[in-house]
Protein backbone atom coordinates (compact mmCIF):
# COMPACT_ATOMS: atom_id res chain seq x y z
CA UNK A 1 0.00 0.00 0.00
CA UNK A 2 1.36 3.71 -0.67
CA UNK A 3 1.58 6.22 2.34
CA UNK A 4 0.85 9.57 1.86
CA UNK A 5 2.85 11.85 3.37
CA UNK A 6 2.53 15.43 4.63
CA UNK A 7 4.60 17.40 2.43
CA UNK A 8 7.31 19.84 4.01
CA UNK A 9 7.31 23.24 2.38
CA UNK A 10 10.34 22.60 0.41
CA UNK A 11 8.59 19.50 -1.15
CA UNK A 12 5.88 21.16 -3.32
CA UNK A 13 5.22 23.46 -5.78
CA UNK A 14 6.45 27.30 -5.32
CA UNK A 15 2.74 28.48 -5.63
CA UNK A 16 1.67 26.10 -3.10
CA UNK A 17 5.24 27.61 -0.83
CA UNK A 18 3.36 30.71 -0.80
CA UNK A 19 0.61 29.45 0.10
CA UNK A 20 2.40 27.60 2.50
CA UNK A 21 3.86 30.55 3.75
CA UNK A 22 0.37 32.83 3.89
CA UNK A 23 -0.80 29.84 6.42
CA UNK A 24 1.96 30.07 8.52
CA UNK A 25 1.51 33.47 9.02
CA UNK A 26 -2.15 33.71 9.34
CA UNK A 27 -2.58 30.54 11.50
CA UNK A 28 0.79 29.67 12.99
CA UNK A 29 1.11 26.83 11.43
CA UNK A 30 -0.22 24.92 8.17
CA UNK A 31 -2.37 22.00 8.75
CA UNK A 32 -1.64 18.86 7.67
CA UNK A 33 -4.62 18.35 5.71
CA UNK A 34 -4.05 21.61 3.99
CA UNK A 35 -0.37 20.44 3.14
CA UNK A 36 -1.64 17.14 1.92
CA UNK A 37 -3.83 18.87 -0.98
CA UNK A 38 -0.62 20.35 -1.92
CA UNK A 39 0.70 17.08 -3.70
CA UNK A 40 -1.14 18.74 -6.26
CA UNK A 41 0.42 21.73 -7.97
CA UNK A 42 -3.21 23.05 -8.10
CA UNK A 43 -5.83 22.02 -5.52
CA UNK A 44 -4.35 23.68 -2.75
CA UNK A 45 -5.11 27.08 -4.02
CA UNK A 46 -8.73 25.61 -5.97
CA UNK A 47 -9.74 23.92 -2.09
CA UNK A 48 -9.23 27.10 -0.58
CA UNK A 49 -10.93 29.67 -3.08
CA UNK A 50 -13.99 26.91 -2.27
CA UNK A 51 -13.67 27.14 1.73
CA UNK A 52 -13.05 30.63 1.57
CA UNK A 53 -15.77 31.46 -1.26
CA UNK A 54 -19.01 34.41 -0.29
CA UNK A 55 -21.45 32.75 0.59
CA UNK A 56 -25.16 33.96 2.09
CA UNK A 57 -24.50 31.54 4.92
CA UNK A 58 -23.09 33.21 7.97
CA UNK A 59 -19.98 31.46 9.96
CA UNK A 60 -21.93 29.94 12.52
CA UNK A 61 -24.46 27.68 10.18
CA UNK A 62 -21.00 26.84 7.76
CA UNK A 63 -19.78 25.20 11.08
CA UNK A 64 -22.79 23.28 11.71
CA UNK A 65 -22.76 22.22 8.27
CA UNK A 66 -18.97 21.09 8.18
CA UNK A 67 -19.57 19.35 11.91
CA UNK A 68 -22.88 17.50 10.81
CA UNK A 69 -21.06 16.07 7.68
CA UNK A 70 -17.96 15.29 9.19
CA UNK A 71 -19.89 13.18 11.76
CA UNK A 72 -21.81 11.42 9.47
CA UNK A 73 -18.39 10.87 7.17
CA UNK A 74 -16.52 9.98 10.49
CA UNK A 75 -13.80 12.11 9.77
CA UNK A 76 -11.74 12.55 12.96
CA UNK A 77 -9.72 15.09 11.25
CA UNK A 78 -12.03 17.64 10.58
CA UNK A 79 -14.15 16.94 13.65
CA UNK A 80 -11.28 17.70 15.24
CA UNK A 81 -10.78 21.44 13.18
CA UNK A 82 -14.28 21.97 13.29
CA UNK A 83 -14.56 21.37 17.14
CA UNK A 84 -11.95 24.51 17.56
CA UNK A 85 -13.30 26.39 15.23
CA UNK A 86 -17.25 26.11 16.32
CA UNK A 87 -16.07 26.78 19.38
CA UNK A 88 -14.20 29.66 18.10
CA UNK A 89 -17.76 30.80 17.03
CA UNK A 90 -19.07 30.80 19.97
CA UNK A 91 -20.29 27.23 20.49
CA UNK A 92 -19.97 25.47 23.72
CA UNK A 93 -19.21 21.93 24.21
CA UNK A 94 -22.25 20.88 24.79
CA UNK A 95 -23.74 22.68 21.16
CA UNK A 96 -21.67 20.96 19.32
CA UNK A 97 -22.51 18.09 20.48
CA UNK A 98 -25.98 18.42 19.59
CA UNK A 99 -24.47 19.71 16.23
CA UNK A 100 -22.80 16.82 15.90
CA UNK A 101 -25.94 14.68 16.24
CA UNK A 102 -28.07 17.33 14.14
CA UNK A 103 -29.81 17.22 17.45
CA UNK A 104 -30.15 20.95 18.01
CA UNK A 105 -32.39 22.41 21.11
CA UNK A 106 -30.10 25.85 21.47
CA UNK A 107 -31.55 27.19 18.17
CA UNK A 108 -34.68 26.43 15.91
CA UNK A 109 -32.94 27.45 12.65
CA UNK A 110 -29.54 26.04 12.96
CA UNK A 111 -31.55 22.40 14.06
CA UNK A 112 -33.39 22.83 10.71
CA UNK A 113 -30.33 23.56 8.93
CA UNK A 114 -28.45 20.54 10.56
CA UNK A 115 -31.36 18.24 10.33
CA UNK A 116 -31.79 18.98 6.26
CA UNK A 117 -27.74 18.56 6.02
CA UNK A 118 -27.51 15.31 8.28
CA UNK A 119 -30.36 14.20 5.35
CA UNK A 120 -28.07 15.09 2.75
CA UNK A 121 -25.07 13.64 3.84
CA UNK A 122 -26.89 10.43 4.89
CA UNK A 123 -28.58 9.84 1.75
CA UNK A 124 -25.61 10.91 -0.34
CA UNK A 125 -27.22 14.04 -1.66
CA UNK A 126 -30.85 13.20 -1.71
CA UNK A 127 -32.85 15.34 1.21
CA UNK A 128 -36.65 14.30 1.93
CA UNK A 129 -39.27 16.98 1.75
CA UNK A 130 -39.68 16.86 5.26
CA UNK A 131 -36.25 18.47 5.74
CA UNK A 132 -36.63 21.00 3.07
CA UNK A 133 -39.38 22.29 4.32
CA UNK A 134 -38.14 22.56 7.43
CA UNK A 135 -35.14 24.32 6.01
CA UNK A 136 -37.29 27.17 4.05
CA UNK A 137 -39.77 26.98 7.36
CA UNK A 138 -36.93 27.50 9.28
CA UNK A 139 -36.16 31.45 7.14
CA UNK A 140 -33.90 30.07 5.04
CA UNK A 141 -33.63 30.95 1.36
CA UNK A 142 -33.15 29.21 -2.06
CA UNK A 143 -30.07 30.88 -2.64
CA UNK A 144 -28.93 29.11 1.35
CA UNK A 145 -30.16 26.07 -0.18
CA UNK A 146 -27.34 26.43 -2.68
CA UNK A 147 -24.84 27.71 -0.57
CA UNK A 148 -25.61 24.68 1.80
CA UNK A 149 -25.12 22.05 -0.94
CA UNK A 150 -21.59 23.81 -1.73
CA UNK A 151 -20.19 23.91 2.05
CA UNK A 152 -21.41 20.07 1.82
CA UNK A 153 -19.44 19.80 -1.08
CA UNK A 154 -16.57 21.48 0.10
CA UNK A 155 -16.93 19.73 3.93
CA UNK A 156 -16.85 15.84 1.46
CA UNK A 157 -13.89 16.52 -0.32
CA UNK A 158 -12.14 17.08 2.77
CA UNK A 159 -13.04 14.21 4.90
CA UNK A 160 -12.35 11.89 1.75
CA UNK A 161 -9.21 13.36 1.50
CA UNK A 162 -8.64 12.68 5.60
CA UNK A 163 -9.96 9.31 4.78
CA UNK A 164 -7.60 7.90 2.01
CA UNK A 165 -5.07 9.54 3.29
CA UNK A 166 -5.56 9.02 7.55
CA UNK A 167 -2.73 12.17 7.95
CA UNK A 168 -1.94 12.60 11.35
CA UNK A 169 -4.47 14.87 12.94
CA UNK A 170 -3.14 18.11 14.32
CA UNK A 171 -5.80 19.56 15.85
CA UNK A 172 -7.08 18.63 19.83
CA UNK A 173 -9.16 15.05 19.25
CA UNK A 174 -12.88 15.83 19.41
CA UNK A 175 -14.58 13.58 21.50
CA UNK A 176 -15.98 10.21 20.06
CA UNK A 177 -19.79 9.56 19.98
CA UNK A 178 -22.66 7.72 18.61
CA UNK A 179 -24.51 8.79 15.96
Amino acid sequence: MTTINVPEREQVAPANQAIFDSLQKALGFVPNLYATFAHSDTALATYLALQNAKSSLSGREREVINLVVSQVNHCRYCLAAHTALGKMHGFTDEQIIQIRRANIDFDPKLAALAAFVKQVAVARGHDSEAARTAFFAAGYSKANLIDTLMVVGDKIISNYLHSVTDIPVDFPAAIDIDD
